[in-house]
């Protein structure tokens, strides 16, 4: 939602130019995000063919009615004559004249018995590991492919690991980046976007930064305008410059946010669907009938790790797999089931590592000061998840040893 022109948000200062706008964090229900003033003028895409058919018919010479009545004697005589000569259609696409009680031998299409599979080239999930098998058939689920494409995007990680880029940032470092993030999860929540939105968008700076050695007066600029194009990417009305010339106090100009559109743009090659481990973590919930709860907490966990960089090497399937098995043994609820380690292709033993890094990233997170995340889940729309007492270090260690050895 846009922030009304006579008020001021709190800011949290960045080194360099500008500062970065906040609001505080409403408790109550957010208001819907209203259109800007004077927009684009709405005009149907069609407005020139509908008038060139008015003029083609406007130009036509105008039919009589005697003339009128004498086609429609004749096509009216013509449908009745096709009418009493059946005719069958052949595997040509031909039709072929019949003798009344007679039935062809040759070339009639006759239709198979047997029932076809709607996707004949579909990979071949077993019974007991089908989580989509109650959505085939319809077209809004796309349930066919499912299994397919999460496999695609497995693989399509693989092209987007990075490495840590910090080293190559002379006016940069990691706490800048954790305050940029912390700011653009206020962002999401302020102007009501999807979540796959600012993980996108933290994708996106991530992999500018990682290949642009950038300014700190620019940190907030690059931020910014990633969530505006992760908003053209994920959002079916996304905000517009105005808005974030606004929250980011007026400290940069149109043009500057255009200009670093398109660097940002171009540095990736156009390239922008980068897979994200929200999208994983919303499809594992659905291997174990996850409650939205456990769902939250893991969630908040995942959301939680964007204000590190060390995660930021991190495969986004692999980190989704690890919040939720760290949410459902903080939960009680049992741990890795054949059912997971199928969909997911991780097993516990490869998890363990990272679901413990995890673990002390809640324990003692690298900056108390960035509280966006923690202050969002700690709210009863999130079923505060964020105050869920913390699993014992010994519980964790035997739950995941356990796991392991069945």
């Amino acid at each position: 939602m846009p922030f009304s022109r006579g008020k001021n948000p709190s800011s949290i200062k960045v080194p360099g130019k500008g500062s970065i706008g906040v609001m505080e964090n409403q408790e109550g229900v957010h208001s819907k995000r209203s259109s800007p003033q004077g927009g684009v003028k709405k005009r149907s895409a069609f407005v020139d063919i509908t008038n060139a058919t008015k003029i083609q018919i406007n130009n036509q010479t105008k039919i009589g009615k005697p003339a009128k009545e004498a086609l429609r004697s004749k096509e009216a005589a013509k449908n009745e004559a096709n009418l009493k000569e059946p005719k069958a259609v052949c595997s040509n696409g031909q039709s072929m004249k019949l003798e009344v009680g007679l039935s062809p031998k040759k070339d009639l299409v006759v239709w198979p018995q047997e029932k076809t599979t709607l996707c004949p080239g579909r990979q071949v999930v077993p019974d007991e590991f089908d989580i989509d098998k109650e959505f085939y058939g319809d077209v809004s689920m796309s349930a066919e492919y499912a299994k397919e494409i999460f496999d695609y995007l497995r693989e399509r990680e693989e092209k987007f690991v990075l490495k840590d880029y910090m080293n190559g940032q002379p006016d940069l470092n990691k706490d800048m980046r954790g305050i940029l993030v912390d700011w653009m999860v206020e962002l999401q929540e302020n102007f009501e976007l999807n979540h796959e939105t600012l993980y996108l968008a933290v994708k996106l700076t991530d992999h500018y930064l990682a290949c642009s050695v950038i300014m700190r007066e620019s940190l907030q600029l690059i931020g910014s305008t990633a969530m505006l194009i992760a908003s053209k990417f994920e959002e079916r009305t996304p905000p517009c410059i105005d808005d974030f010339l606004y929250i980011c106090d007026d400290a940069y100009k149109r043009e500057e946010i255009i200009a670093m559109e398109i660097n940002i743009l171009q540095a990736l090659q156009f390239d922008i669907n980068i897979p994200v481990p929200y999208r994983f973590l919303r499809r594992y919930a659905k291997c174990v009938s996850a409650s939205m709860e456990t769902l939250t907490l893991a969630r908040y966990v995942c959301e939680l790790s964007l204000l590190e960089l060390q995660q930021v090497p991190e495969r986004g399937s692999r980190l989704a797999a690890a919040c939720l098995l760290l949410a459902l043994i903080t939960k009680g609820l049992g741990g890795w089931t054949s059912m997971l380690e199928y969909h997911t292709g991780y097993t516990v033993k490869e998890l363990t590592p990272l679901v413990k890094t995890l673990r002390t990233m809640l324990a003692c997170p690298t900056d108390d000061k960035l509280t966006a995340v923690t202050t969002k889940y700690s709210h009863k729309v999130f079923f505060e998840v964020a105050c869920i007492p913390l699993v014992a270090v010994q519980t964790l260690e035997d739950a995941l040893i356990e796991q392991q050895v069945s």
